[in-house]
């Protein structure tokens, strides 16, 4: 099992990666985070009410199930939003600059530190 800091440290190794953190989304503030390129702090405020606003409209939906992760796609950047499954209310966010990225593998990447992250 690896640790928040070192997690993040692996997640930059992604070909494109300019920062990411881990978010406590029942306060929105950061457990840890690394990188540059997005002020993580508004970032991870922002991104805390999109994920509680998908949770919510599942529930509305009546929809059990859980969230894998979310992106958002803008100009020059992939934002993903991943929740953790071992810890509930936590979740990864990660930025990757579009055009040196591979969406494919940086969700796999994702994926596999969150597996590991150890709390």
């Amino acid at each position: 099992m690896a640790s928040i800091q070192n997690s993040l440290e692996n997640l930059l190794t992604a070909d494109g990666a300019l920062c990411a953190a881990v978010v406590d989304s029942a306060s929105g503030m950061m457990l840890g985070a690394i990188g540059s390129g997005v002020d993580l702090e508004v970032a991870a405020a922002g991104n805390t009410e999109v994920v509680r606003a998908k949770l919510k409209t599942m529930r509305a939906l009546g929809l059990n199930d859980a969230i894998e992760d979310i992106l958002i796609t803008l100009g020059k950047q992939y934002h993903l939003l991943r929740p953790m499954a071992q810890k509930e209310g936590v979740f990864i966010y990660f930025v990757l600059d579009k055009s040196k990225s591979n969406l494919a593998l940086a969700r796999r990447k994702l994926q596999d530190v969150e597996k590991e992250m150890a709390f």
